[in-house]
């Protein structure tokens, strides 16, 4: 196997795109919402990427077994990631996108005291722990910003960043049994077609059974949202991080994926307007020194 290399330009211009494509997302969910609720929009372009997931191992002739140890920890994995993506649906529902993308993005906090508590190879030292308190600190702040206002809207974005830090955590709990079981060592189309595939199974039947298959009006800005989600952050931005993980250190690429979120900031505010209250600024900013901190000697 070929040493991973450090980022050079192309690595560069690609995580930036990515990092844009990330950032973006939660914010796409939110302008569909007139036309589409978020559970059966995430449980739909995961059907569609999980579809075109499927059609790109057929081209390379890729081979998909039941008996290859991998469909318990798959479906298991699959599960985790609707968890992740049912929580981030219905938060969106109560919080801005702004605070989703910062909230969401405490998973690699809980992904490294996961791996503290579970590989003995992967210890916390005095910078990690350091950074996971910052980026606890920074939750607190940022929870805080809205004590100001009305108590039942407070409530409700109190709600939804809640339910994006739970994301979040059910996040590193995708990333630790993916680590942890055969999918360590699967094939990337085949770790993601099974959470592609559960993911969307699942979220679009929750969507069914609460009634969001009703009521859907396909206007252009659905149909661009659709097409964005699945194709260009579901199905091809995912395997492009796959493909950058086996050249590249991938401490490089986490530190640089850190600036997903102020992309996902940064489009929230000037797309759907969402404040910026100092108080969230100054705790998604301990959130993201946090992040860093904990991965920094990392790869």
């Amino acid at each position: 196997m070929n040493a991973r290399k450090p980022l050079d330009a192309l690595a560069l211009s690609t995580m930036l795109v990515l990092c844009l494509l990330w950032g973006m997302q939660q914010v796409a969910v939110k302008l569909a919402l007139h036309g589409m609720m978020p559970v059966m929009q995430i449980g739909l372009r995961s059907f569609i990427a999980a579809l075109l997931v499927c059609l790109l191992m057929l081209a390379r002739g890729e081979r998909f077994s039941f008996r290859d140890g991998l469909l318990l920890p798959g479906i298991g994995a699959g599960v985790l990631f609707a968890m992740e993506f049912l929580l981030v649906a219905v938060g969106l529902q109560y919080t801005t996108a702004s605070h989703m993308s910062v909230f969401l993005y405490t998973a690699p906090v809980f992904t490294v005291l996961g791996l503290h508590w579970l590989v003995p190879g992967e210890r916390l030292g005095r910078m990690q722990w350091a950074g996971v308190a910052a980026a606890f600190a920074g939750i607190a702040v940022a929870f805080s910003n809205g004590l100001d206002t009305p108590s039942r809207d407070w409530l409700h974005v109190l709600l939804g960043d809640v339910l994006g830090v739970l994301g979040g955590l059910f996040w590193a709990a995708t990333t630790l049994l993916i680590r942890r079981s055969a999918l360590s060592e699967a094939p990337p189309a085949t770790t993601l077609l099974y959470q592609l595939g559960t993911c969307g199974l699942i979220l679009l039947s929750v969507g069914a059974a609460f009634g969001q298959a009703e009521g859907i009006v396909m206007t252009p800005t659905v149909w661009g949202s659709l097409l964005f989600q699945s194709v260009f952050v579901a199905f091809l931005s995912f395997l492009v991080w796959f493909w950058l993980l086996r050249r590249y250190l991938a401490s490089r690429l986490s530190v640089f994926s850190f600036l997903t979120p102020l992309f996902g900031v940064g489009f929230g505010v000037l797309l759907l307007g969402d404040p910026l209250d100092p108080r969230f600024v100054t705790g998604a900013a301990l959130v993201m020194a946090g992040v860093i901190m904990v991965n920094i000697r990392r790869g």
